[in-house]
């Protein structure tokens, strides 16, 4: 069977701590890895926030707010300069290694690919050519036309609709728990992608329908 297949962008197939080296130059090694977490965790916080406020706003904005609140919390003062730097770094971060090949099997197996993301889809379009991974994709599916972020069921019924898919053959891969779940419990398919050996599942009861470690592994399995 072939399936459409909605790929969650950050940290799934982009890695965001790609933008670690510079915040070691910035703020030194021994806070950056603490701070680069910060940022992340706060930036999905915020979005998660501003979802049930019915407040919505631009990722980029969440992203923005969420490096204030981590020079706050580690007393680190960036210029405006250092502070644009990294905010642009985060415009153009690498996919991971495995992706390319990943992508190109399960193009090649005719599923159909999409990228399903928080961000606006001018910014994940630009994010995906930079990554030289845009042309496997038919389209990029941003939350931003229902005005609401992932794990809302709103978004996941604007995928369905957007791509002319059923449930029952469409996958959401990602690294991201709450993404996972939130698909799961919206009645998709889901694939966790278990980047770390250390990484966990929350112990919600809610069981993704596949797990692997790297997106090469995803074509064998379906």
């Amino acid at each position: 069977m072939r399936y459409t297949l909605a790929f969650d962008v950050y940290g799934t197939l982009i890695n965001t701590e790609a933008v670690l080296t510079s915040i070691e130059k910035l703020v030194g090694n021994v806070i950056a890895a603490p701070f680069m977490d910060t940022w992340r965790d706060k930036q999905l916080e915020y979005s998660f926030r501003r979802g049930l406020m019915d407040a919505y706003t631009d990722f980029s904005v969440c992203t923005s707010n969420a490096l204030d609140y981590a020079c706050i919390k580690f007393n680190t003062n960036l210029s405006p300069d250092q502070r644009e730097m990294l905010l642009n770094e985060y415009k153009t971060l690498p996919a991971f290694s495995d992706v390319t090949k990943g992508l190109e099997a399960l193009k090649s197996a005719g599923h159909r690919l999409f990228a399903f993301s928080n961000g606006s889809k001018a910014s994940v379009t630009t994010l995906l050519t930079t990554a030289n991974i845009l042309h496997y994709f038919e389209d990029v599916v941003s939350v931003e036309h229902v005005k609401m972020f992932k794990p809302s069921p709103i978004v996941y019924n604007y995928l369905l609709k957007t791509t002319t898919s059923e449930k029952s053959k469409t996958y959401l891969i990602s690294s991201n728990n709450f993404d996972v779940i939130g698909a799961t419990v919206f009645g998709m398919h889901s694939v966790w992608v278990k980047r770390s050996k250390e990484a966990i599942f929350d112990p919600w009861g809610v069981e993704p329908t596949i797990v692997i470690p790297k997106i090469t592994d995803l074509a064998k399995k379906l």
